[in-house]
C-alpha cells in the first residue's frame, strides 16, 4: 500500500514536470530569447512621465550609426539592480567620454510601484536615460527572467552581449567589452 502511495506520487510529480516543460517551450516560441548578434526590437515603452517612446529612437542603426548603448533593465525593489547601477554611475562619465556611449535603465516597475523610480534616481544621482517597461512590452520581447538584465548594444543596433545578474567586478567587464566594441 505504502509503495502505490510513493508510485503515486512520482507518477503525479513526473507529469506536473513534463506540462511545465511544455508550458516552457510554448512560451519561449511565442517570444523567443533575444540573442547576442540580433537587432534590438523596436518595442513601445515610456518616459517617466508617462510619454510613449520606442527603445530603437535612442540607438542607431545600419543607415545612421548612434553611440554604444548599455541597456539595463532593473526595478526599484531589486538591491542588486541598484547596487550595479551605483558601480556604474561612478565610471559613467569616464565612459561616456571615451567609449561615446550612453546607458538606458528601464525600470520594469509596475504602474503602482513607479512613483519609487523617480525619488530614487535623484538621491543617487544617476544621470542615465530612465524609462519605464510598465506594459512589459520589453520583458516579454527579450523573455527574460531575473534582473538585473544588461544588454550592450552597438553603434548600429544589434545586440553584442546580454548579461544577466550582478556580481561586484561585473562593471570591468562590461568596460572591456565597450573598449572593443569601440575600437573596432
Amino acid at each position: 500500500m505504502r509503495l502505490n502511495k510513493l508510485f503515486l506520487v512520482v507518477l503525479l510529480a513526473g507529469t506536473f514536470s513534463i506540462s511545465l516543460m511544455a508550458q516552457e517551450g510554448e512560451l519561449a516560441r511565442e517570444h523567443p530569447v533575444v540573442k547576442k548578434g540580433k537587432k534590438l526590437p523596436d518595442t513601445e515603452i515610456r518616459t517617466l512621465d508617462g510619454q510613449s517612446t520606442n527603445l530603437t529612437e535612442y540607438v542607431g542603426t545600419d543607415e545612421k550609426p548612434g553611440k554604444i548603448t548599455v541597456i539595463s533593465l532593473w526595478a526599484s525593489w531589486c538591491k542588486p539592480c541598484q547596487t550595479e547601477l551605483d558601480a556604474i554611475a561612478d565610471l559613467y562619465p569616464d565612459w561616456q567620454e571615451e567609449y561615446d556611449m550612453q546607458l538606458i535603465a528601464i525600470t520594469i516597475d509596475t504602474r503602482r510601484a513607479l512613483a519609487k523610480v523617480t525619488p530614487i534616481v535623484e538621491s543617487k544621482g544617476w544621470e542615465y536615460i530612465i524609462l519605464s517597461d510598465t506594459n512589459q512590452a520589453l520583458r516579454n520581447t527579450l523573455n527574460f527572467q531575473s534582473i538585473p538584465h544588461t544588454l550592450l548594444v552597438d553603434q548600429k543596433g544589434n545586440i553584442v552581449d546580454v548579461h544577466s545578474g550582478y556580481a561586484p567586478g561585473d562593471e570591468y567587464e562590461l568596460e572591456d567589452k565597450m573598449k572593443v566594441l569601440y575600437n573596432n
